[in-house]
């Protein structure tokens, strides 16, 4: 099987548009990147993202046509064709060597690593999660995704309830299951994130833990830990949902906040969770509490 990957620069305003019309295609994945290459954490359909300029990168089977994904994209203002699109075709092999040289294994804390398809891990690895290629953009590299790794790595799942609520690929979520988890409810508004989800769950092993689906069959339930890494906007407008599903001594991992939304979130969520802590990594916030019992 060969690949076509397609990618776009355009304006952070018009990034959903993008994002919509491509979602209405084949692509098999789809992920966006800031002007530091850095990728936006997997944000739901018509999330916008934070930077002045975004590339869409898309993932397609490699018979799928050009031209009209080109006649699609010049829906777009600002994108002119071929200073802002490129199409590239990879052979299996080819495409694998290109993902693999993107994406290494990488450490979070102690001793969690995500490592892509097989991949050998380090010797000090005590968790290992691995991904497949075309499954893992934007996973792993962005600073929000690495603060959630490392609060995940520092904690003993053995048993708990989880939800990953706007779960992306699935990458917290399964963390916290091979960690020990006794249970995962990974929430997302886009079909392709629970596929991934679930893909990336079986390739660890961790299917019989992961439950996936979307917002609206979600009905608010009591976790042991509930884990959030999406914007600022939502996750004060989630509040009472997300509040309201973590259990008497429960803990809540927020994340997905720039540092000047971080009061803002925080005050959503004081009433539940006195004396939130904060921890800042280049600029992005990752907010934990407790409730009390």
């Amino acid at each position: 099987m060969s690949w076509l990957e397609l990618s776009v620069r355009v304006a952070r305003q018009n990034a959903p548009l993008v994002e919509s019309l491509l979602q209405n295609e084949p692509v098999l994945a789809l992920t966006l990147t800031d002007d530091a290459d850095d990728p936006v954490l997997e944000p739901g359909v018509g999330e916008t993202p934070l930077w002045p300029s975004v590339c869409v990168t898309a993932l397609f089977s490699g018979d799928t046509a050009v031209e009209p994904l080109a006649q699609l994209l010049s829906l777009v203002p600002g994108v002119d064709r071929p200073q802002h699109v490129t199409f590239r075709k990879f052979a299996d092999q080819q495409w694998e060597r290109t993902w693999l040289d993107r994406f290494q294994p990488m450490q979070f804390g102690a001793g969690l690593w995500i490592v892509p398809g097989e991949s050998d891990a380090p010797a000090s690895a005590t968790h290992v999660l691995r991904l497949d290629p075309g499954l893992a953009f934007g996973t792993g590299t962005h600073p929000t995704t690495r603060l959630c790794l490392e609060w995940i790595d520092k904690h003993d799942f053995t048993g708990q309830r989880v939800i990953d609520y706007g779960c992306g690929s699935g990458v917290l979520g399964i963390a916290a299951a091979i960690k020990g988890a006794a249970s995962v409810v990974c929430v997302d508004n886009d079909p392709q994130a629970l596929t991934a989800t679930n893909d990336n769950a079986e390739r660890n092993s961790a299917q019989d833990v992961i439950s996936s689906m979307r917002p609206g069959e979600f009905s608010t339930q009591r976790a042991d830990v509930v884990l959030a890494n999406i914007l600022a906007a939502p996750l004060v407008e989630l509040a009472p949902r997300l509040a309201a599903a973590v259990g008497a001594g429960g803990a809540l991992v927020l994340s997905g906040i720039l540092e000047e939304q971080a009061e803002e979130v925080r005050a959503a969520y004081l009433a539940d969770f006195p004396g939130m802590e904060k921890r800042v990594l280049d600029g992005w916030v990752l907010l934990t509490g407790t409730k009390p019992e």
